[in-house]
């Protein structure tokens, strides 16, 4: 029965301060000169990923504010000689997020480009998806 005692935590000693565990960031809102800028930077071309780390939003935030003040988003898509260029590399066995990377797109764009011109992808560990 000590042995079990000495294990517990001395009760004069004020109890161990909580392990740091994930703050739920609190919603940033944007006032409405920031917004504006936000529009405009958008207009001027740049992408929601700049301005979400431009306003410290997430993109997805910056996709709602550009929906609410109907402002016509541009999707971005590969010019035909990227796609090209990505099916080659792809096949080469670079991933999709390193083919994004060197042609400064999105994984997820270079993926619905290879899925429009047919191209069979890979899963996570490199074997073909059936």
């Amino acid at each position: 029965m000590e042995a079990l005692l000495r294990k517990l935590p001395d009760p004069t000693k004020p109890t161990p301060l909580p392990v740091d565990r994930f703050k739920p960031r609190q919603a940033r809102r944007l006032d409405a000169n920031h917004v504006q800028e936000l529009i405009v930077g958008y207009q001027a071309g740049a992408t929601v990923y700049e301005l979400g780390a431009r306003f410290g939003i997430d993109r997805r935030t910056v996709s709602a504010v550009l929906r609410r003040h109907g402002v016509p988003t541009r999707r971005r898509s590969l010019p035909i000689d990227q796609v090209d260029t990505a099916i080659h590399l792809y096949a080469l066995g670079w991933s999709l997020a390193r083919v994004g990377e060197h042609l400064g797109v999105d994984p997820t764009t270079v993926l619905n480009c290879l899925r429009r011109r047919g191209v069979r992808t890979r899963d996570a560990h490199g074997r073909p998806r059936s």
